[in-house]
């Protein structure tokens, strides 16, 4: 299960599958990912001869023209990898879980307890492959890129079909990288509204932390953004990855975003109840009044401190009587008139 999932603020998962091949790597990694302050880390579980065949090959921009079956060769981790890692973010208090490619990688999960499922966007119309997934039992974070709404439904029907409602959509685009006019971040809001009853969220392939700060903002309820160590590091998904300090700054602003959001409640904040005496305005007395003086226009105006008669009130207090001299510059007060 997500234990560090709550109602109250926003999911960040920091995804470092595909970051490392060693123990060493895979450490530093969490290590740095907990210092961030993130909820999670994932990882990627597959081998090349099930997620891909010899003949498929990656055309993005992060790989260049390569083959698909070399390429995750080369990242494939084992069972024993696998269990240290999760060991170890548990230990530090990080919630973990991965996102298998296939039934056999379903099964290595299991064996580690994994509490929870990502579903990548490779696999989002892959019904026999979800409807395995969601036999577990377990919470599925489903990603959508790639996919239409019509997609999206089909894929959620197979999942509840089976019992797990535990389901959470993100939105995301695959390209890697994303440039900004492909984000689409407004997609969001159609599946909010297609799936009132789940959460939604954002998985980013963008270069920098803005996309995902602008969906938080935007209602995201998780966030997941690859993470490295070094931008610079040999593999594919490090140059869109957030560094540590990127990956500390996007937490911090969104936490600082969650305070900022506050009630939605429009009311004057505890902090304004001095200035709210202090900066508006008030009916003030223009020049000295002796008692029994009948108030005109021209002996009123309108001026800070706001303690006094609310400006909302100027024409009526045009011809009224006072009852005891006022000096100049006075607040002026019900009790002054008669």
């Amino acid at each position: 299960m997500f234990k560090n999932y709550r109602q109250d603020r926003c999911y960040i998962i920091a995804e470092i599958g595909g970051n490392f091949t060693t123990w060493e790597q895979a450490k530093r990694l969490v290590d740095a990912a907990l210092e961030c302050g993130v909820d999670a880390v994932k990882l990627q579980t597959y081998i090349a001869d099930t997620i891909s065949s010899k003949l498929a090959v990656f055309d993005m921009e992060n790989t260049g023209v390569v083959s698909q079956h070399e390429l995750f060769q080369k990242y494939e981790i084992d069972e024993a990898l696998h269990n240290k890692v999760f060991k170890y973010a548990e230990a530090q208090g990080l919630d973990w879980f991965s996102t298998p490619s296939h039934e056999t990688d379903v099964d290595l999960l299991e064996r580690c307890d994994v509490g929870a499922y990502k579903i990548g966007s490779d696999d989002a119309v892959n019904h026999p492959f979800l409807r395995n997934v969601a036999k577990t039992g377990k919470p599925i974070i489903l990603s959508t890129g790639m996919c239409t709404l019509e997609d999206v439904r089909g894929s959620v029907d197979v999942i509840l079909a089976e019992g797990n409602d535990h389901l959470i959509l993100l939105h995301a685009i695959t390209n890697y990288p994303t440039h900004p006019e492909n984000v689409n971040l407004g997609a969001m809001q159609a599946l909010v509204n297609e799936f009132p009853n789940l959460d939604i969220g954002y998985s980013d392939h963008t270069l920098s932390p803005v996309a995902c700060l602008c969906a938080v903002a935007m209602g995201a309820r998780v966030i997941e953004r690859h993470f490295t160590y070094d931008k610079n590091a040999d593999g594919p998904d490090h140059m869109l990855s957030a560094d540590p300090d990127e990956m500390k700054w996007l937490v911090n602003a969104v936490r600082t975003f969650e305070v900022m959001k506050g009630s939605g409640n429009k009311r004057p904040a505890h902090s304004e109840e001095t200035t709210r005496i202090n900066n508006r305005k008030s009916v003030i007395i223009a020049r000295d009044i002796k008692v029994g003086e009948r108030l005109t226009v021209d002996d009123l105006a309108i001026k800070r401190p706001g303690y006094g008669i609310q400006p909302r009130h100027f024409e009526q207090l045009v011809g009224r009587v006072v009852l005891t001299d006022i000096k100049k510059d006075v607040v002026l007060t019900w009790a002054h008139l008669g």
